[in-house]
């Protein structure tokens, strides 16, 4: 089975990244993050969100996600989010475990993107007793779906759910192709996200995430929670290297914009040489395919690893590893289903 497509997880580590976790190997330096390549790390990723914030790397997107969330909403609370988010399908509860008990509000809208008039919806639903009232908003950039928003959505989102007191968390997994797709990181902070998760293991990294937390106050005793979520490194310059060549060479930047050429590529292929359609814009590193299941078993049988999504969708994912002439050759695959 060839997992090229499979997903941005099954690539290894980029070469900016790898030589940078060697060079943080070389002789010794503080525990627990009290090191330069931790410190020069959150610099660079100030400096790319524009934004002064408190920084921590943590071992997965599930944890930053989860921990992150629970900073925002108590435990008889909870969040609101797109229903085919990471926290929503994905995550096995995590927010309600680290968040001991916060809930999940799953909202609709197309393509991985809130719908506005649901969010004011559930925004309005009169508190009761009986249920968990929402107190935090949950945004995903780039989606699930592999679209990015705009500004412009992002702020129609933000700005209601402040209004009514909400805190902001915003996953960025796949930050780096959002980016790559327009998408402005300055105006993260600026839009009133209180908590971004950073993200590395898919622009090229290996296991690594950074929780970036625009509201200081969120960072009293952080360390204490993190310490006791299991998320504290001994050794932190291991998870907090690999962003520092990324960042430091642009190969974050660089890669995921490949990546989302890559996927553009393949969107064109299939839609040029097959009669099957694309469920979603592809505006970052994902393609969505309408495949029937019967057609999928025989692109599996060829040995391409592909996965149906929530809505039925096949998923194909690109990463700064893809190659062109993978591209063409699946593209070509299936074009013969």
């Amino acid at each position: 089975m060839r997992y090229d497509f499979g997903s941005d997880n099954t690539s290894g580590m980029a070469p900016a990244a790898l030589k940078a976790l060697v060079q943080a190997n070389a002789g010794y330096a503080p525990s627990y993050g009290a090191d330069d390549v931790t410190a020069r790390a959150a610099d660079h990723i100030r400096r790319r969100l524009d934004a002064d914030a408190e920084i921590r790397f943590v071992f997965s997107g599930t944890a930053a996600n989860a921990i992150a969330l629970s900073m925002l909403a108590w435990p008889h609370e909870a969040v609101l989010a797109h229903h085919a988010a990471h926290i929503c399908t994905d995550e096995t509860g995590a927010p309600g475990f680290f968040g001991q008990g916060v809930g999940l509000i799953g909202l609709p809208g197309f393509s991985g993107k809130i719908d506005p008039a649901a969010l004011n919806a559930a925004l309005e639903e009169p508190e009761v007793g009986h249920r968990q009232p929402p107190a935090a908003l949950s945004l995903t950039q780039s989606t699930e779906y592999g679209t990015v928003y705009t500004e412009e959505e992002l702020r129609h989102l933000i700005e209601p759910a402040k209004l009514k007191g909400c805190g902001v968390h915003l996953d960025g997994a796949r930050l780096a192709n959002a980016a790559a797709g327009g998408f402005d990181l300055t105006q993260i902070a600026r839009l009133g996200v209180d908590v971004l998760v950073f993200g590395g293991a898919k622009a090229g990294a290996n296991c690594t995430e950074a929780i970036v937390m625009f509201d200081k106050s969120l960072a009293r005793r952080i360390d204490n929670r993190l310490k006791q979520a299991g998320q504290t490194a001994s050794k932190a310059r291991f998870l907090a290297a690999p962003f520092l060549g990324l960042l430091e060479t642009n190969a974050w930047e660089d890669g995921a914009a490949h990546a989302n050429l890559m996927a553009q590529r393949l969107a064109a292929g299939i839609a040029t040489r097959s009669s099957f359609s694309l469920a979603h814009p592809v505006e970052a590193n994902a393609v969505f395919v309408r495949i029937p299941p019967e057609a999928q078993e025989r692109l599996n049988a060829m040995g391409w690893a592909c996965y149906r999504f929530d809505d039925g969708s096949v998923r194909f994912v690109c990463s700064w590893a893809t190659e062109e002439a993978a591209v063409d050759e699946l593209s070509q695959a299936i074009a013969t289903l």
